[in-house]
């Protein structure tokens, strides 16, 4: 019914993550409604996506250098470190303004399901990295899903099993803002009540 191209471009945009086939067919018609030098640019784009980019040597996340922007600047604390499961979540962190450490991305969590376990993920490189640097603080800042959680207590064994002084924490986790109480399930609400904290 519609030109290969367009059908083309619909079933590639659905492969997105988020992207149902309606969003799919919204997002080509827009695309196909825009000047060509806007759409080349988009293209354009996408292609060298992946050109320009590399792992940090340093903490793994996407970066044109050697270093990312974070590793490189002398501004961060370095001995402060959050582990977070993907670059994505660095970004997400850096949007609250309140953290002004460094980071190590362990590119996924465990999940034996999936077939992932501690190997294929870059825990050998966050020990290494413990054990080299002075590291005070290790925050772990895996996703509250089982399989963060599963990741974050591995972590913490294996850290405790190093020769080091180093305070292990863990990301508080709770009722969102503007979230209502009677709307928030069973584990939120007792993690809540586990974090609570005095009220200043």
């Amino acid at each position: 019914m519609l030109p290969k191209s367009v059908q083309k471009l619909i079933d590639e945009l659905a492969k997105l993550p988020g992207i149902g086939p309606k969003s799919a067919a919204r997002l080509a018609f827009y695309l196909l409604s825009k000047p060509d030098g806007d759409v080349a640019s988009l293209g354009e784009s996408v292609v060298n996506l992946r050109k320009n980019l590399k792992f940090c040597q340093h903490c793994f996340s996407i970066a044109e250098d050697d270093l990312c922007m974070i590793c490189s600047d002398d501004r961060r604390k370095k001995s402060i470190l959050a582990v977070v499961e993907e670059p994505l979540d660095i970004v997400a962190l850096e949007k609250s303004g309140g953290f002004d450490g460094v980071y190590h991305v362990l590119g996924g969590a465990i999940s034996p399901i999936d077939g992932i376990g501690p190997e294929e993920l870059r825990i050998s490189e966050l020990i290494n990295r413990i054990k080299k640097d002075r590291i005070a603080e290790i925050i772990l800042a895996t996703n509250p899903s089982l399989e963060g959680e599963a990741t974050a207590s591995y972590i913490k064994d294996q850290i405790a099993k190093l020769d080091v002084s180093v305070k292990i924490t863990r990301i508080a986790r709770g009722l969102p803002v503007g979230g209502d109480l009677e709307y928030a399930d069973e584990v939120t609400l007792r993690r809540s009540l586990e974090g609570r904290r005095d009220y200043l």
